[in-house]
């Protein structure tokens, strides 16, 4: 149980809902993380970079995110049950390199809920000049490179041991390193496990505004929406604003900036009921940018929408059923009479509502073992995201998932490491003796020797 005073404030938890990242400090002193660069160091110029065997290979590593600030960030912002995903990199910037492009490693998810986070430890003192990560702050909400015009570019510069915890789908960048010494940034991925149904951070304020408006003023309903849900609000009033015109907030939709786009979406979440007829209809558009931007809208109306997806989840078009999976799985616990509905849909002829369907069916219906045999079958698809959605929806539905020992099992040699890594997690959760034996076991065969390596083989 990690201490209150490490937890986050309202206010750093507004300046995340707003900003998509916060930097922290940690308590470790400075000889560790030269001792962390001069380990990095070693290893990439014998061994070649480590990636996902990271934290194995450096396992000093461990205490960055053992240490309480760190914990109490991310708990703050994923629940007190967050998990560190298997995917764990050390980023190089190399002496004289001229940086990379503005980017998302979360691609166009179409959620703007905080399910994901990066997580950037850098081991040295990393000035501009060294080329840190640049993140365009407030990014994490757009999908198009209107993102990268939104605000200035911030180098997250600062002294060796420096955390930034940042929105998985921030527009980031590796910036020039001007300099003749590398730059090591160690990036890890972690996510949420359990819907939110109250706050997990040291709140005081159950009101998104206190005083003065935090952020842009045009996309205030969109940060309350934001806030309401970490508080565990996760259904808008169906009757706001009743006499809102909807037809005019509807062309909002379609406007060629994603800003306004924004807007509009969120205020036609607070016409409610009114509004998801048409918003429904918008999933069968040509363009993906428009399908999505009312799929924001539908998420945030939340339980009064599903009795309309439902039915979209057998349209005839596969856009429609896919969408209507994603919004599913974005409201989360409110659409749980959606499960049957979302169980048929792993089935689905197209991989991506299959994938989808099967990521839905664990936000959904994690409160019981219901859709369990679906995801099962589901880990067994040919197509690989759908096994790999299917075996983390299996780790959050964690004890009810019991059932699934021996399907996760027959997972352990599957191709894609992340299948393996989330079946590992998924045992982890579910915690009775079967699967601890069965865990254990696996990690005994295939422990991970980090001393040996071409200099040292025995």
């Amino acid at each position: 149980m990690i201490d209150k005073t490490h937890l986050l404030d309202d206010n750093q938890m507004r300046e995340f809902i707003v900003n998509g990242y916060l930097i922290v400090k940690t308590d470790l002193p400075r000889n560790y993380h030269d001792a962390i660069y001069e380990t990095t160091n070693t290893v990439f110029e014998k061994e070649g970079n480590p990636g996902n065997n990271l934290l194995p290979r450096i396992p000093e590593i461990q205490e960055v995110f053992d240490d309480p600030t760190v914990r109490g960030a991310l708990t703050s912002l994923l629940g007190a049950d967050y998990y560190m995903q298997p995917h764990r990199h050390p980023h190089i910037n190399h002496p004289g390199s001229k940086g990379q492009n503005l980017h998302q490693d979360g691609g166009k998810r179409w959620t703007h809920r905080t399910r994901r986070l990066l997580v950037f430890y850098y081991p040295q003192d990393t000035p501009v000049e060294l080329g840190p990560t640049g993140i365009v702050p407030g990014s994490h909400y757009f999908c198009t490179p209107e993102a990268a015009k939104s605000r200035d570019e911030l180098p997250l510069s600062g002294d060796a041991g420096t955390v930034t915890v940042a929105n998985y789908d921030l527009w980031h960048r590796a910036m020039p390193n001007r300099t003749d010494k590398p730059r090591y940034m160690m990036k890890f991925l972690s996510a949420r496990m359990s819907e939110p149904d109250s706050p997990s951070w040291n709140c005081n304020q159950s009101n998104w505004l206190n005083g003065k408006p935090t952020g842009m003023l045009e996309h205030q309903t969109m940060f309350k929406y934001l806030w309401d849900w970490h508080h565990g609000k996760t259904t808008a009033n169906p009757e706001a604003n009743g006499d809102t015109a909807i037809s005019e907030l509807m062309s909002g939709l379609y406007d060629s900036g994603e800003s306004k786009c924004l807007r509009a979406a969120y205020q036609l979440a607070e016409c409610g009921t009114r509004a998801i007829p048409d918003l429904v209809d918008v999933l069968d558009e040509e363009s993906q940018d428009v399908r999505r931007n009312a799929c924001y809208a539908l998420s945030a109306i939340g339980a009064p929408a599903v009795d309309f997806l439902i039915p979209a989840l057998e349209a005839k078009n596969w856009w429609v059923r896919d969408a209507a999976a994603e919004v599913l799985g974005d409201i989360g616990l409110d659409a749980r009479k959606a499960i049957p509905a979302l169980m048929s849909a792993v089935r689905d002829e197209s991989d991506d509502v299959r994938s989808h369907a099967a990521e839905a069916l664990g936000t959904t219906g994690q409160r019981s073992g219901t859709a369990v045999p679906a995801l099962i079958a589901a880990s067994q698809d040919a197509e690989e995201s759908v096994r790999r959605n299917a075996v983390f929806a299996l780790a959050r539905l964690g004890p009810h998932a019991k059932s699934a020992v021996n399907a996760l099992k027959n997972v352990f040699f599957d191709e894609n490491r992340y299948v393996r890594g989330d079946a590992v997690h998924a045992l982890l959760r579910i915690g009775t003796k079967e699967a601890s034996d069965v865990l254990l076991r696996h990690l005994t065969m295939s422990r991970w020797c980090p001393l040996t390596n071409r200099e040292s083989t025995h």
